[in-house]
């Protein structure tokens, strides 16, 4: 067999979903480009993407929200319930509308939501279509389960175990002694942040951990999601109105309030300053991500120390695992989400294997435990 013939018959199998036949073409042009990538077929309508999957199971699809027909939420919502594959949600938009779509598309089973790559004739056109690449050839390999759950909100139960990397005597995992030994750690008072990092799979997981923090939380906690630029307001909406909770971009100098939600806004970094105030910056220091968890986890560990709890949550990469260590070293409590519940489990696997998480759970089960170290005991409905 031809090196061509055996590239072709590893190459990962596209279904590209999109109302626009211009834009169809544009995206299959772009992935097939890779010669690592070959675009099965391209459809028009929600309904004919879950036919052909149903049928074919490519390795991976990628869908518009805007179809006719059924949208591509509910395009999403239907394969994931009858045959699922992995799920690139693409949208041309960033109005709320948009987004709060797309994480609804999140929450039934797609791993992640970009926006649609610029024409060919941008500056951006190249870096875009890299961006896509890139991330369709990753979450190719990401193993999904079927969504039973209209909803599909959901995540089973799981407990959590110490991973490689972590000691027995670091480790702390799901159980009674456990949990009390973290909690006899904890501050005086209660821990007086939270900071938080996520990437791919990030929102549901997000919001699942603060629709578990009970009544009356008011630590303020402050995230850094790696999201597309243009969604982070959105996102901030649609995750205050599913969380019932004050989420917002915070202006740089804002003074932290009890039990807000911070996140970061798109290209800048977020730091944790002296006096309790929150400083954002579009300057250095040059890292792979802006915002970068890193950088909000090595600021907390340095103003906050013992009074911080740095989580780390489902994601492609290593942003914020070793300064999840940093933050460890100063005497804060750390903890990642486990792999059963990651959609991705590059930066909490990172952060494990560095020994740097004092407990390895999921989501609902972080904000429980976040609850009763700030001395709540009844979660929230």
């Amino acid at each position: 067999m031809s090196r061509d013939a055996v590239a072709t018959s590893a190459a990962i199998r596209v279904l590209v979903v999109d109302d626009s036949r211009v834009a169809r073409e544009y995206l299959t042009h772009i992935l097939e480009a890779d010669r690592r990538i070959r675009v099965l077929d391209a459809v028009g309508s929600g309904e004919a993407a879950v036919a052909f999957v149903s049928a074919t199971r490519p390795d991976i699809v990628l869908m518009d929200l805007h179809l006719p027909g059924i949208d591509g939420f509910e395009a999403t919502r239907r394969i994931m319930a009858e045959a699922p594959v992995p799920i690139i949600v693409c949208t041309a938009g960033t109005s709320f509308d948009e987004v709060k779509t797309a994480m609804e598309a999140l929450k039934a089973g797609a791993l992640t939501a970009l926006r649609k790559p610029v024409g060919p004739m941008h500056p951006n056109a190249d870096a875009d279509a890299a961006t896509l690449v890139s991330m369709l050839r990753v979450l190719s390999r990401v193993p999904v389960v079927r969504r039973w759950s209209p909803s599909a909100s959901a995540t089973p139960a799981t407990t959590a175990t110490p991973a490689t990397g972590l000691s027995a005597a670091t480790a702390l995992v799901n159980g009674a002694a456990a949990q009390a030994a973290m909690l006899s750690g904890t501050p005086a008072g209660g821990p007086s942040l939270v900071a938080i990092g996520a990437s791919t799979g990030g929102p549901p997981a997000l919001a699942r951990l603060l629709l578990s923090l009970p009544d009356g939380f008011n630590v303020p906690v402050v995230i850094v999601q790696h999201i597309t630029q243009g969604f982070t307001e959105g996102f901030c909406t649609w995750l205050g109105t599913e969380t019932h909770r004050t989420v917002r971009i915070p202006r740089h100098g804002e003074q932290l309030e009890p039990g807000v939600v911070y996140v970061a806004g798109d290209g800048a970094h977020l730091r944790v300053a002296p006096g309790g105030r929150l400083e954002t910056s579009t300057a250095g220091p040059q890292t792979t991500h802006r915002p970068s968890i890193g950088i909000l986890f090595t600021s907390a560990a340095e103003v906050l120390g013992r009074r911080a709890v740095g989580v780390l949550l489902t994601g492609m990469g290593r942003d914020g695992a070793a300064e999840l260590k940093t933050l460890a070293d100063a005497g804060a409590m750390t903890i990642a989400q486990d792999e059963a519940s990651s959609v991705v489990f590059g930066m909490p696997g990172e952060a494990i294997a560095l020994g740097a998480a004092q407990a390895i759970l999921p989501p609902a089960e972080i904000g429980s435990l976040l609850g009763r170290m700030a001395g709540h005991h009844q979660a929230r409905a």
